[in-house]
């Protein structure tokens, strides 16, 4: 009890649907708060009200514990918003460098760190874009 949980929506793919169509629609949605215990395998949710129409205690089958991430938590202080909501990324610092080999042609590649996003999300681009 007290615990996020992600419910498993896959059984009802073709009767409700939550964004998507298809096989892009998601398997699990939401973290959702566990009220209390039913019985020995259920737990009643607290349900938002777009999902009034389904009952709402489910067998543990049903639910994945939910692990609280800090990396997704964004501090709004990190990232500076202008009044029409839009940001400025660009680079901050070169990470490493190399050089891609297509047939015949050689492409040098650095690793750029962008401006309100982690180490974990820097790509590699082309030197000359990053020089320009």
């Amino acid at each position: 009890m007290g615990d996020y949980v992600f419910l498993n929506v896959s059984p009802w793919k073709k009767i409700l649907r939550f964004g998507r169509k298809g096989k892009l629609s998601p398997m699990y949605i939401e973290p959702y708060w566990i009220l209390k215990r039913v019985g020995r395998v259920t737990y009643q949710l607290e349900l938002p009200l777009d999902l009034d129409r389904i009952h709402d205690v489910f067998q543990v089958s049903m639910l994945r514990h939910y692990r609280s991430d800090p990396m997704h938590i964004v501090s709004v202080e990190e990232i500076e918003v202008r009044s029409d909501l839009t940001f400025e990324e660009g680079p901050v610092q070169m990470l490493d460098s190399e050089v891609n080999v297509v047939i015949r042609k050689s492409v040098p590649l650095v690793k750029v760190l962008w401006r309100n996003h982690g180490s974990k999300e820097a790509t590699w681009e082309r030197e000359e874009a990053m020089q320009q």
